[in-house]
């Protein structure tokens, strides 16, 4: 693997992400407007089991959907590099398709942490209650594995696309059950029986309990748990990009 290629690569959608000023509101005020209008709208006539704030209770979760959709839809780099010739030669040229892989997949997750670390500080001036230090850097750690695994998703679903207009259909349609299975804007243990079994078996669920007990201090399952299993899920995602960037055609 070529760390400079890597490097290369991640810089290269820094630089894009930093100069997409169109791209960096909208991925940012779309969660911001569910946050402020769920949160402030809703909170008032919401009473959560056992008490405590519904604006509380949904800034995880909307932080993890921050980082769920950027991380997916930044496999849409992918597509529009294989349209203008660029992704072409990168696989011609003397570099591993891994060191590719993971150059564009440490981009995308970057640009989603960045964006769910903004989300979480603005969400304070809501009036979101914030962790402490152990807390924040426990939900830093939640928010690195939930981007990888989902940027890798992405790039392998792009390395199999060739039209950049269907991605972001299929990606949505593939987003938005898991995000609202994840129990991101409801809990869980409320829910019918069918529904709380779909959302064991969703990973975003993991995700985004990990980071309301790290935020919040209360989580449904053990720290231990939703970090395992987003780590086992985030872990095969990665294994799969790197497959299917070997296979795809230069």
């Amino acid at each position: 693997m070529s760390a400079q290629a890597v490097y290369v690569l991640w810089l290269r959608d820094m630089k894009w992400f930093l100069r997409a000023k169109g791209r960096l509101i909208s991925t940012f005020v779309m969660p911001f407007l569910w946050l402020a209008i769920l949160g402030m709208g809703l909170g008032a006539v919401i009473q959560m089991p056992g008490g405590g704030s519904f604006i509380d209770f949904l800034t995880p979760g909307i932080v993890g959907m921050a980082i769920l959709f950027s991380a997916t839809m930044s496999g849409v780099s992918v597509l529009w590099d294989k349209q203008f010739g660029f992704m072409k030669e990168i696989l011609v040229a003397p570099v591993s398709r891994i060191s590719i892989m993971i150059g564009k997949a440490l981009g995308g997750a970057t640009t989603s942490i960045i964006q769910g670390v903004m989300l979480l500080f603005v969400a304070a001036l809501i009036g979101a209650r914030m962790p402490g230090i152990a807390g924040f850097l426990i939900a830093f750690l939640f928010m690195i594995i939930l981007a990888l695994g989902f940027v890798s998703l992405g790039l392998a679903i792009a390395s199999r696309i060739g039209d950049p207009v269907a991605f972001p259909i299929v990606i949505n349609f593939l987003i938005m059950p898991l995000f609202f299975l994840s129990g991101a804007i409801f809990p869980i243990s409320t829910a019918p029986g069918w529904l709380q079994t779909l959302a064991y078996i969703n990973p975003v669920t993991y995700g985004v309990d990990g980071l309301r007990g790290a935020i919040l201090g209360t989580s449904q399952f053990p720290l231990w748990l939703d970090f395992a299993v987003l780590g086992l899920f985030s872990l095969a995602m990665i294994l799969l990009g790197a497959y299917l960037f070997k296979k795809m055609k230069a």
